[in-house]
């Protein structure tokens, strides 16, 4: 597939992941932002001015990762002339695909609705992601809030404690990644018929789409308490848990009777070879008497010793892993992208989902994130305004 071309008008984090993929396979993606707004010291995504500064005042931490090997435009989509300027980069720059996760109800209001900017290239590929779609184009949303909608923070946590938001963003990143499918799903729709595809990607939807081993069971004569928060076990495979060792704690994952049979033929574990532990019904019985039996023994262990053991039977574990170690983990640090900081500092950045042969290309150094506006004034002289045009829009504050 040859590198498309994306125009996404993007801030926080689920879009900006989608594209941040279209990235990895070589596509050009140009990241819209609003010009500045009178009075407000910030500019353009608020995602800009999150976590520590690193390159000038518009460039924090929370931001580099997800926007690395982008070009940034401002313009103001609320001016006439921002939305005319809009569709004559459509069709100038010979535009692929148009992202937004602005709320749907603006859509109309800044000229970025399907019907507006399929007027002016009809084969544009044109993608939304909202919280809930553009059936509810009024209803705002980030990760946490539709985690805590679509029922993540009651499965989350301990059973005799609080409802917890899951670590990463998993709602942002799922949506993303759905939009990303759909826009490749929709190329290769348009190679065959000539046209472009509108795209309506629901957070609240995509997360929900995840709950196979949840809502199907309740109609299947689970209760409610059976499925909800269980800390680190498994609510259905025992035994499936985090386990005291002598020096910290490791994770075990025993999925069948199988498994569980070479478990309790290693010497360490043997004591475990009881009937009543023989099937994993039986074992999620006395389920608490087993995570006690099990921790009874990994607390008189070192770690490095029970995961020998482990390792032997061909039983799944892993010690818990800090975060700060994980970038030197050999799977990842074989894999992982890079950035430079203009100051000339080397960020590591997570591995791509699945490897390209873009990245071996560039050997899996991506540009660093842009400035706000900086690639403005090239991007317009390629769509071919003169340079007089581009001092009169940026005097009057069409672009930035």
């Amino acid at each position: 597939m040859k590198p498309l071309v994306v125009l996404s008008l993007e801030q926080a984090l689920t879009l900006t992941y989608a594209t941040l993929r279209m990235v990895h396979l070589g596509w050009r993606v140009i990241k819209i932002e609003p010009t500045p707004i009178p009075g407000r010291k910030s500019k353009g995504d608020p995602n800009r001015y999150i976590g520590r500064p690193v390159a000038g005042e518009d460039r924090h931490s929370y931001f580099i990762s997800p926007n690395a090997g982008k070009e940034a435009l401002a313009i103001d989509l609320k001016h006439e002339e921002g939305q005319k300027l809009l569709k004559r980069l459509i069709q100038k720059l010979g535009v692929d695909v148009f992202c937004t996760n602005t709320l749907p109800a603006r859509h109309a209001k800044l000229g970025i609705d399907y019907e507006t900017l399929a007027s002016a290239k009809k084969d544009l590929i044109w993608c939304s992601i909202s919280a809930m779609g553009l059936s509810y184009p009024e209803v705002p949303g980030y990760d946490p809030v539709l985690q805590a909608l679509c029922g993540y923070m009651d499965l989350t946590g301990y059973p005799d404690g609080p409802p917890l938001q899951c670590g990463p963003p998993l709602i942002d990143l799922k949506a993303g990644d759905e939009a990303f499918t759909q826009i490749l799903l929709a190329q290769m729709e348009r190679q065959e018929t000539g046209r472009g595809k509108q795209i309506d990607i629901s957070m609240a939807q995509a997360a929900v789409s995840w709950l196979h081993t949840f809502l199907p069971m309740l109609d299947m004569g689970s209760p409610p308490s059976e499925l909800k928060r269980s800390g680190n076990e498994h609510r259905q495979f025992i035994p499936v848990n985090a386990y005291k060792t002598k020096d910290g704690f490791i994770y075990m994952a025993i999925g069948s009777d199988a498994q569980w049979f070479r478990f309790i033929q290693t010497p360490m574990f043997s004591v475990l070879n009881l009937e009543n532990f023989a099937t994993n019904e039986g074992r999620r019985k006395e389920k608490t008497r087993l995570h006690q039996a099990i921790e009874a023994i990994t607390q008189q262990n070192l770690s490095a010793d029970i995961s020998k053991v482990l390792a032997g039977a061909a039983i799944p574990h892993s010690p818990i892993t800090s975060i700060e170690d994980v970038p030197d983990l050999p799977f990842v640090s074989s894999k992982a992208l890079k950035t430079t900081i203009p100051d000339g500092r080397i960020v590591r950045l997570p591995p791509p989902a699945v490897d390209t042969e873009y990245l071996e290309k560039i050997d899996r150094e991506l540009p660093f994130a842009p400035a706000f506006g900086q690639h403005t004034e090239s991007i317009l002289k390629e769509a071919g305004l003169s340079s007089a045009e581009i001092a009169s829009l940026i005097e009057k504050e069409v672009v930035s």
